[in-house]
């Protein structure tokens, strides 16, 4: 009976760990990978479907990579984007070291977090979100295109609501001074360690975003320059490759020339070879008959010559 009791409690406490395998496999598991281009994890290329896990490090160079989580949320890293991931038990948090990152959260989709330093970054309960955030400069941009995204940091919450975006940068001692400026913004957090949040109007926002695509489009233009110069040394290649098979051909037709040249002298010393035969053995013949004909007097035909005595060679 003991027996029987140890046998079933074994076999119970194997079913549970293969039962437990795949619920602790898939609690760290962030989501696929639907999309990238110029992308790598870990130093490894990004494939499409490839699993992302918990802990797993992303780095995007001049290109781009589109994760899904859960069902519907998608986050997107844009160009020059280092990143990591972290499974917390209700929500993805994603680690922003450098770059940029956009959001896209359904009411229903898995939660995503996005942490940047101090700063946390989550879309607001209730909302169809699409949110982006952004490092540039030392200061951090936030900005929400649809639904509501909500800021914590250092104990303060700022809700940043649709077609707003805020700029969150350390706060520098201005004394003072600084009151004049502080209509445009609320300090976010407070100590040494503040931050500033300046809530910029749509001008403002243009002017950041802005920035941030002249920035991008300084490197493009940089990868253009050098797209340029690559295809116009290719072309230059191409042309001396076309002038080296032009003097090749060139070279072709004068061998084919000097040939036809070589064939004809040929040709010729051929039949002159076989009239020389032929007249040969006229002239064999005709010394056989006892006559004697110079054989400069023999002339060529398909018939050989006729001698008549008296004439002059």
């Amino acid at each position: 009976m003991k027996n029987l009791v140890w046998h079933v409690s074994l076999c119970a406490l194997l079913v549970g760990a293969v039962a437990a395998v795949p619920a602790v496999a898939g609690s760290a598991v962030i989501g696929s990978v639907a999309g990238s281009m110029n992308a790598t994890v870990a130093g490894q290329a990004l494939l499409p479907n490839t699993t992302i896990f918990s802990g797993d490090s992303l780095q995007v160079r001049d290109g781009v990579a589109v994760i899904a989580v859960g069902n519907s949320s998608r986050v997107i890293f844009g160009r020059d984007t280092v990143a990591s991931f972290l499974r917390e038990p209700n929500e993805i948090t994603v680690l922003l070291s450098q770059g940029n990152v956009s959001m896209l959260h359904p009411n229903d989709g898995t939660p995503v977090r996005v942490k940047a330093g101090q700063i946390s970054i989550t879309p607001a309960p209730g909302f169809k979100t699409l949110g982006e955030v952004a490092m540039l400069n030392g200061s951090l941009v936030v900005t929400a295109k649809e639904g509501a995204l909500q800021v914590d940091g250092q104990g303060v919450t700022k809700n940043v609501a649709k077609g707003q975006t805020i700029v969150i940068s350390p706060k520098t001692d201005r004394g003072k001074s600084g009151a004049g400026a502080a209509g445009a913004g609320a300090t976010f957090g407070g100590g040494s360690a503040a931050l500033e949040v300046a809530t910029l109007g749509a001008a403002g926002a243009a002017a950041i975003l802005a920035g941030v695509a002249m920035s991008r489009a300084g490197t493009a233009s940089s990868n253009a320059n050098a797209a340029i110069a690559a295809a116009n040394t290719a072309a230059s290649n191409a042309s001396a490759a076309t002038s080296a098979a032009n003097a090749a051909t060139s070279a072709a037709n004068a061998a084919n020339s000097t040939a036809t040249s070589a064939l004809s002298a040929a040709t010729s010393a051929n039949s002159n070879a076989a009239q020389a035969a032929f007249l040969a053995a006229c002239a064999n013949d005709l010394l056989r008959t006892s006559n004697t004909a110079s054989v400069n007097q023999i002339s060529g035909g398909s018939q050989c010559p006729t001698y008549n005595p008296g004439t002059t060679p």
